[in-house]
């Protein structure tokens, strides 16, 4: 779901902040860390949640070998007029950052360095996340598309393609559990194969000026 920029000119966080982020392989690293502990990232530590998080690798590492960009998608990545960070809040135990994560991954490395990801941990910036609620929901990830000279705001993205959000809304009025509606998005995930979160990111750098 693609959300206009904000026209705020100011810095989204300090370069000290951005310094101290999580590339891609050291959150894999940090979230494989915590599981051998028997912990997730975030100060909420249930088995439940360290469940998801096993789930998480697997879908996280099934994607990493699987995802294929389309080819307009990768062009306009690389053809970008100048340098970004791609800044993602997130947690390990989260199934929707685990399912897009990946893709976010797949388009950075064919950006020809246009493109950067780096990674924070929601629970950890409450002050950052409370800047970019779905609603009054914290939910993540929430893709924030940054000027690498001057870390301002371009575009953001998130929590998930809008065919998902319009599907768990649906599912949670419904009085759908928890586990049920878990499901059946991570179902519609499978089934799209990426394809809408594609399509829609292309949109978001499509509309880069």
């Amino acid at each position: 779901m693609t959300v206009p920029a904000s026209s705020a000119p100011s810095p989204v966080l300090s370069p000290d902040r951005l310094a101290a982020a999580y590339s891609y392989a050291a959150y894999r690293q940090l979230i494989d860390e915590l599981l051998t502990q028997g912990r997730t990232t975030g100060p909420l530590q249930t088995p439940e949640l360290n469940e998801y998080t096993h789930l998480n690798v697997q879908r996280m590492q099934r994607l990493d070998k699987t995802v294929e960009l389309v080819p307009e998608l990768a062009a306009v990545a690389a053809g970008l007029p100048e340098k970004y960070i791609w800044l993602t809040l997130t947690e390990g135990w989260c199934g929707d950052a685990a399912q897009l994560v990946p893709v976010f991954e797949a388009v950075a490395q064919a950006s020809a360095g246009r493109l950067r990801t780096a990674y924070l941990l929601r629970d950890e910036h409450p002050d950052l996340m409370d800047r970019y609620l779905t609603g009054t929901s914290r939910a993540i990830p929430r893709l924030l598309m940054l000027r690498a000279d001057t870390l301002t705001e371009v575009a953001q993205w998130g929590p998930r393609p809008a065919p998902a959000q319009a599907l768990l809304l649906r599912l949670i009025a419904e009085g759908v559990s928890h586990e049920d509606y878990a499901r059946e998005v991570h179902t519609w995930y499978a089934q799209d194969h990426t394809q809408t979160t594609q399509m829609e990111l292309l949109a978001l750098l499509q509309g880069v000026r």
